[in-house]
């Protein structure tokens, strides 16, 4: 499906074509404006930096700037002459939207006024989220979970096109679709479509009927070398009006007929960077008594549907991807590079694929976290709130596998080799089973050449740190904030330069549960120069990892970047940098392949047919203002000087301004959250070492409520106590604490929580380290349950390889009452079929344990390479489904949807124990 060329991407928005009143003026304006008296003392106190966000605010929000269309929709830029991601400049992204949510709910936070926010929801859902006209629900509906797609094939080079389709091919099954029928009444889809020609430039119309605006388009379709010059745009709702005899369609699928359809792709990033939005305009809103919950209901639906962005794209087992998946083990937990959906305008079928390639640059654990964790945000489906829990544990883990020795963050995976599931070379590093790829998706340019990856993702890994000190994402932050520190340069004249292009060599090491470090992995910057929306990015990474961490010296960078972009490059439209490209040669030299078999045309009347140039499908060019500078520098074989005015560029200019103001300006007229210090302790249950852990509150404005562990309040002066500002855990609580990591909540008012984590060891215990190592936890964490899902992990931590069959795993737990008991695997990377299990029944119980689950593997299982791992997803019950108690079992992991090394489930080789602890 779709790919985009992010060498300097559009990602951002404002809706509205009128001027809005920086300040409110009089009486509230709408239902989302906030108190008059209290934006206009904000507005009395504003520092610089808070009022270089309004200056950009008012700059992109006025009409003479051009940056909206008529209907209010944000443009890729201002230019019209610009290639990159979309290949017109007032066609735009679903990032453009995204990022104008995000620049509007700032603009409330600063003065109170939300309508704008409120307005750039409306506007995504007028035009960027396909309605109910633009995939008929009597489509959607015929829509087969147990089928979701045909297979057809990717391949490396748009010359090896149309890929036909292939029925016979393996497809798993979509365990969510029901989900989402039950929870939201509706078998449409929720999600903003990447790609919108606003003016209706190329001419398909709304619907194919040619002349609405806008219209819903899509370019890239084949495969990772096709680059936005190699592209051939094409209508979402293909009637076969344009293009050849099929319209649109065998230029890419191969098929024995064609019927009239709609097709749309979602990009994640920008999906989940809508609701980072919505959550920020949540919490600002707060602050002036404005009620924004039925956008933040918009976002959480939003987010429910972005699930299908975990899934392989034909719904295939994850690490096993020749086997078609029977619901979640084809799910990989990540935001992928899209999803995308269609259905027959006529004919009575649907569809919904996944993606198999993950880019890092697409994470967003600030939006997982909000998913998961935030009640205002909880998904309404049975499953999304887990979902999105373990999601977050993966994305963080594949950060840290990603993470090269110098601190850069290479590429991603991918769980199906050139798009076609073949199998990865030997010694491919792999992540959860899926191979290794340094430029996922794409390789012209390569997706991970380009710097504003690392400033986009980071950005949000720094947000999710700043509110959730989470240690993971500190250490992941600590390493890659000293690689920025070595890599920008801030020059004695006054200029800057950030890494431009980045190269990749080596591979990460196989993910076994940890960072390595990587030794084998490395980034190198190709070249540097002055890209002002990825510095402003940069920035908005480097002030929330500082402001978490107290690093001084990131504060001060950040600062230094935004008043050098300010100093240097602002002008009456934004802010802005002179860039030479040499790729625009390609507008005149770029051959776009098409079949000798295929004949068509443009709505224009530009003929499609073999050995077509760029231009020849997009003569409009050759009307545009800039058209005789393009050609003039051609002729004289030069490059072209253009300065560009992206929506993106400037949002995140703004918002990393506003960012800093929030965090740092005095005068600004914001406020500070509660905090806690410090956020983390170690207690040993050893006897003689056990003792109490305490924390000083600083409250800024905020009420103390109480202390919780998950969803379980703790009990005062019995779990702890407070005096003053300080709040003591108590030892004979933290002694009830099992081994490893348990999270504390510290609930204030506002529904506002920081996290503290209590690491639990005990040093009188020898655990035994042998050859393997298990992480653990639990599928169900209920106090009372039918059914126990212990969920395990286990690697070969030793140097030589280990036959399975030589393997067995405990889990001990108490019964609750004698009764025979059944065992399924669920999933398992190895195959399920291999997987066994035996209970026991224990000759003499133990404090937790009267019984234990063993898991045994057949020869079918094979051998586990040195540094490799297997994942094993278990359950079992007791044949009348009568309850179990897990609260106390020996084995039982309560501390979420991630796996963690775990000493109370045991291994064997051979007989002998090689991990763990026993009862």
């Amino acid at each position: 499906m779709q790919k985009r060329i992010y060498k300097r991407v559009a990602a951002a928005i404002m809706t509205a074509a009128m001027v809005v009143t920086l300040v409110p003026q009089g009486a509230k304006t709408s239902a989302l404006a906030g108190e008059t008296e209290q934006a206009l003392a904000a507005a009395a106190t504003r520092g610089t930096y808070e009022q270089r966000f309004m200056d950009l605010w008012s700059d992109i929000k006025n009409p003479k700037n051009g940056y909206f269309s008529p209907q209010g929709i944000p443009y890729h830029s201002i230019e019209t002459m610009i290639v990159e991601a979309p290949d017109y400049g007032h066609v735009t992204t679903s990032e453009a939207m995204s990022y104008y949510m995000w620049l509007e709910a700032m603009y409330g936070k600063f003065t109170g006024d939300f309508s704008g926010y409120g307005t750039a929801w409306n506007v995504a859902e007028k035009y960027m989220i396909p309605t109910d006209a633009d995939q008929p629900p009597t489509s959607m509906s015929k829509y087969t979970p147990s089928k979701p797609a045909t297979y057809a094939p990717e391949y490396q080079d748009p010359s090896q096109y149309p890929a036909k389709l292939d029925s016979s091919a393996p497809v798993g099954s979509d365990p969510i679709w029901s989900q989402l029928v039950a929870a939201y009444g509706r078998n449409t889809i929720y999600g903003m479509h990447w790609l919108l020609d606003v003016d209706n430039w190329y001419g398909f119309g709304s619907r194919g009927d040619g002349t609405s605006k806008p219209s819903y388009i899509n370019t890239f379709q084949r495969g990772e070398q096709e680059s936005t010059w190699e592209t051939i745009p094409q209508p979402c709702w293909d009637t076969m009006k344009y293009g050849g005899t099929n319209g649109f369609l065998d230029l890419f699928t191969g098929d024995s007929s064609y019927a009239q359809q709609f097709k749309y792709t979602d990009a994640p990033d920008a999906d989940a960077r809508a609701i980072q939005a919505a959550y920020w305009a949540s919490e600002w809103a707060k602050d002036y008594g404005v009620n924004v919950d039925t956008y933040s209901s918009k976002a959480t639906m939003m987010g429910d549907y972005l699930r299908y962005s975990m899934f392989d794209k034909y719904f295939r087992k994850i690490g096993n991807s020749t086997v078609a998946g029977t619901g979640y083990d084809a799910s990989h937990y990540l935001l992928s590079w899209y999803y995308a959906w269609g259905g027959g305008i006529t004919a009575d079928w649907a569809w919904v694929i996944g993606s198999s390639h993950n880019h890092f640059g697409y994470q967003n654990p600030m939006a997982a976290w909000v998913l998961s964790q935030n009640s205002k945000f909880k998904p309404k489906t049975t499953n999304g709130q887990a979902d999105w829990a373990t999601s977050l544990t993966r994305q963080l883990e594949f950060y840290q596998w990603l993470q090269s020795s110098e601190g850069g963050i290479a590429g991603g995976a991918s769980n199906s080799k050139n798009g076609r599931y073949e199998t990865w070379p030997a010694g491919t590093a792999t992540f959860y089973g899926m191979g290794y790829e340094a430029n996922p998706v794409y390789k012209d340019p390569g997706s991970n050449t380009w710097f504003g990856f690392q400033a986009w993702s980071m950005q949000r890994v720094a947000e999710y740190y700043y509110k959730t000190n989470d240690v993971k994402a500190k250490q992941i932050l600590d390493k890659w904030v000293a690689w920025v520190k070595s890599v920008v340069v801030l020059k004695a004249d006054g200029t800057f330069t950030i890494p431009s292009t980045l190269d990749w060599s080596g591979q990460p090491d196989t993910w076994t549960g940890s960072y390595t470090g990587n030794s084998k992995l490395h980034v190198t910057v190709v070249d540097s120069g002055t890209d002002l929306g990825v510095t402003g990015s940069l920035a908005n990474a480097l002030l929330y990892y500082s402001k978490a961490a107290n690093d001084v010296a990131a504060k001060n960078l950040a600062k230094e970047l935004l008043d050098r972009v300010w100093k240097l490059y602002r002008d009456d439209k934004g802010v802005a940098a002179p860039e030479a490209r040499a790729d625009y040669k390609r507008f005149f030299e770029q051959t776009v392949y098409v079949p000798s078999t295929f004949n068509g045309k443009m709505p224009n009347g530009d003929v499609i047919k073999s050995g077509i140039k760029f231009l020849d499908i997009r003569s409009k060019y050759l009307q545009d203002p800039s058209y005789p500078k393009l050609l003039a520098a051609y002729q004289s074989n030069k490059s072209p000087e253009f300065i560009y005015h992206r929506f993106w560029a400037q949002c995140d200019v703004a918002l990393a301004n506003g960012v800093y103001a929030l965090l740092y300006e005095n005068g600004s007229g914001t406020t500070d959250y509660a905090n806690i210090n410090p956020t983390n302790g170690s207690f040993d249950k050893a006897v003689g070492k056990q003792a109490d852990l305490s924390t000083t509150l600083s409250m800024q404005g905020y009420t103390f409520v109480n202390l919780s562990k998950g969803t379980t309040p703790l009990t005062l002066n019995t779990d702890y106590t407070v005096n003053g500002t300080t709040v003591v855990l108590k030892k004979e609580f933290l002694s009830t604490l099992p081994l490893g990591d348990t999270t504390i909540t510290f609930n204030f008012s506002n529904s506002y929580t920081k996290p503290f984590v209590v690491t639990v060891v005990d040093t009188t215990v020898v655990v035994v380290v042998g050859d393997v190592k298990v992480q653990m936890f639990n599928g169900n964490t209920s106090a009372t349950t039918n059914g126990i899902a212990p969920r395990f992990y286990l690697v070969n931590t030793g140097s030589n390889s280990i036959n399975l069959s030589d393997v067995k795993l405990r889990y001990y737990y108490t019964i609750d009452g004698e009764k025979s008991q059944s065992f399924w695997c669920d999933w398992s990377s190895i195959g399920s079929s291999n997987v066994t299990g035996t209970f026991v029944k224990m000759a003499t119980p133990k404090t937790g344990a009267d019984y234990y689950l063993e898991i045994g593997f057949t020869s079918g299982a094979g051998s586990l390479k040195a540094g490799q791992g297997i994942e094993v997803q278990g359950r079992f019950s007791k044949t009348d489904w009568s309850n179990y108690t897990q609260t106390g079992d020996y084995s039982f992991n309560s501390s979420g949807n991630s796996y963690v090394d775990w000493n109370k489930a045991t291994a064997y080789i051979s007989g002998k124990l090689n991990w763990g602890i026993e009862p």
